[in-house]
This record gives structure tokens, C-alpha cells and sequence, in this order.
């Protein structure tokens, strides 16, 4: 493809991901107790994020962080001042933030492009703090389109030359099925061994999911052995009748995972640039268990686990969303979009 992005246009497009591998402290400016080694880097993940003078929420505002500004973290701290269910809090330049909204970016690298892609598509995760994505037109336009975050998970399915004149992926929207473009150095391509199931050979009837709503927890069984325990975060309680008449809670009673896919377009499912729309790309590890769609699935819009955050779904960390999606059934392989089937047993209980 031959893009027709202008340079100036492009750097500026770059910069959003390419941010965190040009960020370094600037020492001259910090006082002396903040002129060390910084524990990592954050992303604001949400619209905005206050700064304040203590680690506590009742202290004095000093500051606020619009989203996606990645901030240098200098130190982790467990604050007395709670929240009790999340106490941790980072020190950073001016001030301090508490962690709810705080995306741990620190691990941001670039990778080695593919020379194919496998016929039906590849499984990628952003390795970037976050990228505004193009949909190339045609006759050379490009136009931006979803922005897409450090640890979410697409589907490439085409490589190309991108505006810039290098490999880029064309990600497939598994919802609208929709194709943009990203760097290809900016995905590491998953290994199918990463992905592999796990204790495959337990007899389906042994694996058992136990959703605490008021505890705010997972665990999974095999038998009587518990071989996870998590935190998560469930829905939020409707107030009243919501615009699509279902609720917001996390439904309580006995289900089974009924549909797994790897990366899901959860939203409004509109096309849009705008990065305060409300449409979540890749989201990672999804297992349905609900006739309205409610599942467990990854999150890096929060990190506030413990707490009820969601419109329903059971929100869980990556890594503990990946390990569910592995070990539950049905069995997926590394090219199943969705799989479908009764699976694992899910008792979600109040």
C-alpha cells in the first residue's frame, strides 16, 4: 500500500506509542529524594486521575493526569489511609496517585515482525503503552481509527506496507470485522505454547469456578484442590431499569462457560477515533457464562480489583484471565476465534 500520511502527521501518530522508549526522568528537575532508579512506568486509564499531596484520598489535590499521560513511578506504597480492598498508591513527580487507574506499562518493547501470517490469522499482544490505529481507505488515505492499548490481544490477519514504509498488521475486528493497521513491531505475535490448555487431562466434571460477589474473589477446583484464587472485580449494581433492560450486577447462580474467545470488541461497537468512546478493543480471555454475555475476561482500563467496577462481566488481571481461559472447556486451540459448548461449571454466589 502506498499512504499518503504525511510525515509530520505520522510522527505525531507515533509518538502515542512509541512514548514510553523515549521516556526517561528528568533528574535536574526532581528533588533530591526523587533522583533515583524509578520503580516503572504508569499509564492514566482512565479519563483523568487526581494527584495528591498524601496517599490518601482525604489529602490536598495537587494535580490531575489526563488519560493515557504516562507518569514515572518512583515508589509503591501501601497506605494506611486504605482503601481498605486497594491500599496501593504510588509516589510519582509532584505528588502522589492511587493505583485504581493505573495501567503498569514499564515492560513496553518492541518486536520482531512475522514474514507471513498464517491463514487463519495470528493472535498478538500490544507490547506498546498504546497506538491510535489506521484504516487505510484506499488511493493512499489513511485515517485513524480505535486506539489500542499496552496487554490487549487482536487477531492480525494481513501484513503490509504501512504509511511509513514499514511492515504493518492489519488487525481484523472480530465484532465489526472491520480491518486497521498497526506497526508490526509494535504486537508480539503469541506462541501456541503460551496459549496451550491446561490440566486438559482432568475429567471436565472436576473443574469447578466459585465467584464470591461480596468477597470479590475467584477460585477454581479441581475436586476438592483449589488451583487458583483471585481478585476480581464484578458489575456494579443497577440503579433502577438501565437503557437496555439488563442488568449490571453479576448474575448469582449456577452456570457453565458456554463460549470462549481470546479477543473481544466490547462496547457500543461503533467506529470512532475518539479514545473517551466507550469501546474496549481486545479485550482479552473472555469465557461466557450468561445468556446476556457476561463472562471473565482480562482488564487494562483498571487495576482496581476487589472492588465492583463492571457492567456485569467479572473482571480479572491478565495473567489470572489467561490461566481461566486455558484451563476451562471447552478445549480452544490457537486458531479458534470462538468455541462454543457446554464447559466448566461457574457458581457465582453473593
Amino acid at each position: 500500500m502506498d499512504g499518503s500520511l504525511n510525515r509530520r502527521d505520522f510522527l505525531k501518530l507515533s509518538l502515542l506509542g512509541l512514548s514510553t522508549f523515549a521516556f526517561n526522568p528528568i533528574k535536574a528537575v526532581l528533588p533530591p529524594e526523587d533522583q533515583v532508579e524509578p520503580l516503572g512506568i504508569g499509564r492514566v486509564a482512565n479519563s483523568g486521575i487526581l494527584v495528591y499531596h498524601e496517599p490518601s484520598f482525604s489529602s490536598q489535590r495537587v494535580g490531575w493526569r489526563k488519560r493515557d499521560t504516562l507518569l514515572t513511578l518512583i515508589d509503591e506504597i501501601h497506605s494506611p489511609y486504605g482503601p481498605q480492598y486497594n491500599p496501593t498508591w504510588y509516589r510519582t513527580v509532584g505528588g502522589y496517585v492511587h493505583s485504581a487507574y493505573l495501567q503498569r506499562v514499564e515492560g513496553a518493547y518492541l518486536n520482531e515482525p512475522l514474514d507471513t501470517i498464517p491463514e487463519d490469522g495470528q493472535l498478538g499482544e500490544v507490547t506498546v503503552p498504546y497506538f491510535q490505529a489506521l484504516r487505510y481507505v484506499g488511493r493512499g488515505d489513511w485515517f485513524p481509527l480505535y486506539r489500542l492499548y499496552y496487554s490487549s490481544v487482536h487477531w492480525i490477519t494481513h501484513i503490509d506496507e504501512g504509511p511509513d514504509g514499514t511492515p504493518w498488521y492489519g488487525i481484523t475486528n472480530d465484532r465489526l470485522r472491520v480491518i486497521y493497521y498497526i506497526p508490526a513491531e509494535f504486537i508480539r505475535p503469541i506462541p501456541i505454547h503460551e496459549i496451550s490448555p491446561i490440566s486438559a487431562d482432568v475429567p471436565p466434571q472436576e473443574k469447578l469456578i466459585k465467584v464470591s460477589v461480596k468477597d470479590q474473589t475467584l477460585s477454581a477446583y479441581e475436586g476438592d484442590i483449589k488451583v487458583l484464587h483471585a481478585p476480581i472485580s464484578s458489575g456494579v449494581s443497577s440503579m433502577g431499569v438501565t437503557e437496555n433492560g439488563i442488568p449490571t450486577d453479576t448474575p448469582t447462580g449456577i452456570f457453565n462457560v458456554s463460549l470462549k474467545t481470546p479477543s473481544r470488541h466490547m462496547g457500543d461497537g461503533d467506529l470512532t477515533n475518539d479514545p473517551e468512546a466507550y469501546e474496549l478493543l481486545g479485550v482479552p480471555w473472555v469465557n461466557i457464562f450468561h445468556a446476556y454475555g457476561v463472562g471473565f475476561h482480562g482488564t487494562y482500563w483498571h487495576n482496581n480489583f476487589g472492588n465492583r467496577m463492571s457492567h456485569g462481566c467479572v473482571n480479572m488481571r491478565n495473567e489470572d484471565a489467561k490461566w481461566l481461559y486455558r484451563w476451562t472447556t471447552p478445549i480452544t486451540t490457537h486458531s479458534d476465534w470462538f468455541k462454543q459448548g457446554r464447559g466448566t461449571t461457574v457458581y457465582v454466589i453473593e
